[in-house]
This record gives C-alpha cells, structure tokens and sequence, in this order.
C-alpha cells in the first residue's frame, strides 16, 4: 500500500469558532476575543489550500453548511478516512456538536472527480455507548507497513482501535501519550500532535510518552521499518510540530506539510534531516491553531481511493 497521496479533501469553514465541547480534553484551544476568527480561518484556509496546489497537490475543497454550527469541520480526518481498497471508514465522534460534520454528500464531489468508492466501514453507532475513535487524529496509519499507532485518551477507544485493525488489516501499535498542563500530566487528545510517519521518516514527541516500555515498543516498530526518527520536545510539540503530513507533488515530488508556527520552532538540524527526504511546505495557519487546537494535518483528509 502506498503511504501518501496527491489528493486530499479540505473542508472550507462557515462557522469556525473554538468549541466550548472540544475545549474540555484539548488543551491546545485558547479564545480569541476581539477578532472575527471565522473570517481570518477562512483567509488561513485559502491561502493554504492555494500552497498546496501550487506545488501540485490536488486539493477537494468542499463547503460547510453554516445551518449545522459546526465550529470544528475544517478538521475532516477526524471523521473520516479513505483506503485503497475504496473503503472509506466512518468514525464516532467525542463532540456532539461534531457529529454534524460527517456529511456523505462530500463523497460525491469525490466520485465526481473519478474516484471509486465500494463500500462505507460505519462506526459511528459506538457514540451510544460514549467510545469514540476519532479518525486520523486518533490513528496514524503506516499504511505501507500495515501499522495503526495510537495514544489512547478520551477520544481514542482501545477495543474500538482493535475493531478497525481487524477490519482494515492494521496491526495495532498501543501506548499513552501526555503533556503537561498547569503542572499537571494529562492525555494528549489526539496521537496526531505527538507524532507523524512519512514515507522514510517519522517525527515523534517521545517525552510524551511517560512509560518507559511503551516508548520502546513504539521505538522498536519505527526502527523495523526503518523509519529515520526526528525527535521533537514537548514545548515543540505545543507549536504543533508533531501535526505533520507527507503528499505528493508535482512530478511525483514529496512534501512535509505543516503550519508556519510548527515550522519556525524546528531546529536547523530537524529541518536538515526532514529535507533530505522532502520539501517543508508550511502556511501561516495562527487563528485556526489557537482556536481550534488543531493544525495543518487535521485539516487534510488524504485520498488513497482507486479512480474507477
């Protein structure tokens, strides 16, 4: 299977805001009083998706419907997922007011642009019983090598991780992540801030992982797949240095996508070592970061769908 994609679906916001329900496990959020944060995500959101497809990725942008009150759609991975076989997985949400995000309409702008979709892998009814498994926010798929690593938390379901590995042929890579909060140690809400596996490489925050026995498991399965680990701190981490995606280019060159803030806060030799194997494109995204506490891997729902 191939780890990254040239297509990617984006959902444009309407109603962005931080979200008082996330707020409570995402320590990430902050309030932005005296700015129209819903139209500055939306000049972020243009100018990135602009970025994007300037260098050849092609981006789906999809419009948000602004009767839902949905402050958190433009962070669609954590909702969905889409797989090479054309199966796409459907995902319970932590949020209630996140729900509305899951819109199937958007996988007709997908077909429309060629792609095939043979089936939907619904997990959604799991919100009946409060277990959540949040998509690619929860999940960092090695796809190539069949792996799912996952932090658990609030969001991110141990027995419901196991369900979709069986389901999807993942082998299931388990540990705790944490950060420090007011003095305070406390689950990372979604395993996509602490880490990142590209094609050749993975970028981890191991200081998030407090038990010494989990961060060797999780060490001993990059390094059989011989992932070259670029390590970042934790106050990096807090710059969304661990919210990071690989895609592909034009004439099949490859990017690492992240936010201007993540990128500013890596050292000259953490950016030597990313761009022996790719190039950094980062966009200014400041507002949506601050108040939605997600960066630019949560706004990137990757396309790995066959063109029928």
């Amino acid at each position: 299977m191939k780890q990254i994609t040239d297509t990617v679906l984006m959902v444009r916001p309407v109603a962005f805001r931080m979200n008082e329900e996330t707020a409570v496990n995402n320590y990430f959020q902050k309030n932005l009083k005296g700015k129209d944060v819903n139209t500055e995500a939306k000049a972020e959101f243009d100018a990135f998706v602009a970025k994007l497809k300037s260098v050849g990725v092609k981006v789906v942008v999809v419009d948000d419907v602004a009767e839902d009150n949905t402050p958190d759609s433009i962070f669609p991975n954590n909702w969905v997922s889409f797989h090479e076989n054309g199966e796409i997985a459907l995902y319970p949400m932590f949020a209630e007011n996140r729900r509305k995000e899951r819109r199937l309409d958007y996988f007709a702008n997908l077909e429309e642009e060629g792609f095939k979709i043979t089936n939907i892998v619904d997990y959604t009814s799991a919100e009946d019983d409060d277990i959540f498994l949040e998509g690619t926010g929860s999940l960092i798929l090695d796809r190539e090598n069949e792996k799912a690593y996952c932090a658990l938390s609030p969001r991110a379901d141990e027995d419901l991780l196991i369900e979709f590995c069986e389901d999807f042929e993942f082998t299931p890579v388990i540990f705790n992540a944490y950060q420090t909060v007011e003095g305070k140690r406390k689950q990372i809400y979604h395993t996509n801030v602490m880490m990142c596996v590209a094609e050749e490489f993975a970028v981890i925050c191991l200081d998030s992982i407090d038990d010494a026995k989990e961060r060797k498991n999780v060490l001993k399965h990059l390094k059989q797949d011989h992932k070259e680990l670029i390590v970042i701190s934790e106050e990096q981490m807090h710059q969304f240095a661990g919210n990071m995606l690989q895609v592909r280019g034009a004439f099949d060159k490859k990017y690492l996508v992240m936010s201007e803030r993540a990128h500013q806060s890596l050292t000259p030799d953490q950016v030597a070592k990313i761009e022996k194997y790719s190039e950094i494109l980062s966009s200014d995204l400041n507002v949506i970061e601050t108040c939605g506490g997600g960066s630019a891997r949560c706004m990137l729902a990757e396309v790995f769908l066959p063109k029928s």
